[in-house]
């Protein structure tokens, strides 16, 4: 997938500046894609010129003028072919289980708190989540918003997000506690 396709579907949420997506894409949009503030204002620029975006100016009187951004008829045609394409599995590439492979020849102790780095960032990204999951679902059962929401993409790649998280911090959890019943012989030198 190209970063073009999350910005135009970012932008179905209703129109934004560059600013405004850049903290969809924080909030929104982190749990399956990522891009810098510099990635995005580029990806604007070329989406506009092809047509699939259009932007008005909107006049501010204590700040600069701001671009604000929607989709055109042709960037939802471009968002339908895509959905209409099959999906590439993806191609897992992780420098941690590189790091895994190569523990035997390697710092054990470098690689553990690589992993424990891991634990706390899976774990933070998942109170995130959560916080998001909240307010979406604004008192309502999974159920109830999924069956009333007038959009259910944010939501459900808001699952797909958690469930990662969720099996990052069990994976995480896991090796340590493997690499926490390791003794003997084979332990690196500390």
């Amino acid at each position: 997938m190209a970063l073009r396709h999350a910005v135009l579907a970012a932008l179905l949420e209703g129109e934004a500046s560059g600013y405004e997506l850049s903290k969809r894409f924080d909030v929104g949009v982190a749990n399956f894609w990522t891009a810098t503030p510099q990635q995005l204002y580029r990806e604007l620029e070329r989406l506009e010129d092809e047509g699939l975006l259009e932007a008005r100016v909107v006049e501010q009187e204590r700040r600069p003028n701001k671009r604000v951004w929607q989709l055109t008829a042709a960037g939802d045609e471009e968002l339908y072919a895509f959905t209409t394409r099959p999906a590439r599995p993806p191609a897992l590439r992780d420098d941690l289980l590189v790091k895994l492979q190569a523990i035997d020849a390697g710092d054990e102790e470098a690689v553990r708190a690589s992993l424990e780095e891991r634990l706390s960032h899976a774990r933070a990204k998942l109170a995130l989540y959560d916080r998001i999951r909240a307010r979406l679902l604004d008192g309502r059962s999974e159920e109830e918003h999924l069956a009333e929401a007038e959009r259910i993409g944010p939501y459900l790649t808001l699952m797909g997000g958690r469930m990662y998280e969720q099996q990052n911090i069990r994976w995480c959890q896991r090796v340590l506690a493997a690499l926490g019943d390791r003794v003997g012989p084979h332990m690196s030198a500390s």
